[in-house]
Order: structure tokens, then sequence, then C-alpha cells
């Protein structure tokens, strides 16, 4: 006869005299939620800084995040096509929000490739929007070129700042271990 492995805890019903498991009662019980330590002297996060936390925060490759920014952009550029005659207004103004998305939802370890993929989107989009014609896609790209290098600027920017953090974050990390005296590597956690 073969043996079912368990799917789910064996349930334990407490009586009302029971000491519960170590678990529950480091947690102070099932029911009750632990306090959060806040170090004395700070404040508390203010509501906007709270709300940006409860955002989800995807990772994608450079490749990843390039194919976003090139699909969205694309989309935008044939609707401005069929519906706003090729005005390019639309993919335009849209484009430092997908740049900006571009370097934030990138991964740590592709950080470089933010400022780069985006303009490639871009050029994609303005290939979409003119229907192919390469005298009015470079006519497109020197018309909003404006556009396309303060995108490109602003991805950059917010790229190489997300990197000065994790670089000091990773430093302050390890000059913690130093002086506490933890041998070996800490876990990874980005």
């Amino acid at each position: 006869m073969e043996q079912q492995h368990r799917t789910s805890r064996p349930r334990r019903d407490a009586s009302p005299g029971a000491v519960p498991p170590p678990r529950e009662r480091a947690a102070g019980g099932p029911r009750r939620r632990l306090a959060r330590y806040r170090p004395a002297g700070r404040r508390p996060a203010p509501p906007v800084v709270l709300a940006l936390r409860r955002l989800p925060r995807p990772r994608l490759t450079g490749l990843g995040a390039g194919l976003l920014a090139t699909a969205l952009l694309a989309a935008v550029a044939g609707l401005d096509h069929l519906f706003l005659d090729s005005t390019g207004t639309a993919m335009t103004v849209l484009y430092p929000a997908v740049a900006a998305a571009c370097a934030l939802w990138v991964r740590p370890a592709d950080l470089v490739l933010a400022p780069v993929a985006a303009p490639i989107a871009y050029g994609v989009g303005a290939v979409v929007l003119t229907g192919g014609d390469p005298v009015d896609t470079l006519s497109a790209l020197a018309v909003h070129a404006g556009w396309l290098y303060g995108g490109t600027l602003l991805a950059g920017v917010i790229a190489l700042v997300r990197r000065v953090v994790l670089v000091r974050r990773h430093r302050n990390r390890r000059l913690r271990q130093a002086g506490t005296g933890t041998v070996g590597r800490a876990p990874r956690r980005d």
C-alpha cells in the first residue's frame, strides 16, 4: 500500500488551559499582531511614503523592461496613427512616464540597461507612428528630440539614484557586520 503525504498541517484543538505553541506564544497569542519596532527619535513615515510602499514592486530584467516599454509605446503610437492622424503627441507625452517606469521596475543587476532600453522603445514607437517611412521617422525623432532627451535623462537619473542607494545599503550592511564581528556574508535581500 502506498503512503500519501499530508497536504496540510494537522489541526490542534487548544483547550482553555493549554500552553500555546512557541510561535503563538512569541506573538502574544494566535490573533494578536506584533507591534512594529520603531527606534526612539524617529518619526513615522508620511502617508505618501506609506502609500508608495504598498505599491507592487515588480522586478524586470533589462530585456523585460525594454520589451514592456516597447510594447506600450508601440501600442500608443499605433492608436495615435489610427485616431489622431499621426501627431505623435500622445506617445511623446507618455514617453517620460514609460522611461521612469522602466528605470524603477528593472532589477538591480540590470540598472544600466534602463536608460538604454527606453530610447530604443521610443524609436520603435516612432516607426509604428509613421508607418515605417524612414524620412518621416527621422523627422518625428527630430521634432520630439526634447521629450526624447528628457525622458532618457529621467531614466538615467532614476537608475543612478537607485544604484547609489544600493551601494550605500550594501556598504552599511558590511560595516555593521564588521562591527559586530559577524563572520561570512549576509544573506542577500535584493
